[in-house]
């Protein structure tokens, strides 16, 4: 049986956050949305899957990489990045989902219009037969 949370789309809009996921396997994602996706029943994630922002240049506007959620950790900031300086931001807690090894779409869901995307609960299903975002946030019953 598939459930909508099985996937989600996380946006990453940066190279270093790109490199993390990619190198060292983790994604994180701020406490407050995690609870809201909890409230929504959409909560935890057995795949998830990469929204790349503009500064990707041709993989810009697209999901073109997944990966499987092995595990995940409440932690904070400075446990994150332990070399930059502890202030008010490294207190800021996180989940950390630890990640199989990014996989690349063959064909990636890309965007058709500008869309601010930050977090898309989805099935296995729907995004393995997606194209575009918008098939995405369809909600289809399962």
């Amino acid at each position: 049986m598939t459930r909508r949370g099985e996937v989600l789309i996380a946006v990453i809009n940066s190279q270093k956050d790109f490199e993390l996921a990619r190198s060292q396997y983790w994604y994180r994602m701020p406490i407050a949305q995690v609870e809201k996706l909890k409230q929504q029943d959409y909560w935890f994630p057995q795949w998830l899957a990469f929204y790349q922002t503009k500064v990707f240049g041709t993989e810009a506007y697209a999901v073109n990489y997944y990966a499987r959620v092995n595990q995940s950790h409440e932690v904070y900031r400075w446990e994150l990045f332990p070399d930059q300086p502890r202030d008010a931001k490294s207190e800021q807690r996180y989940c950390k989902l630890e990640l199989s090894s990014l996989e690349r779409l063959p064909q990636p869901i890309v965007s058709q219009r500008f869309r601010r995307v930050t977090f898309i609960p989805t099935t296995w299903e729907q995004f393995k037969t997606a194209r575009t975002i918008k098939e995405l946030l369809i909600h289809k019953s399962a």
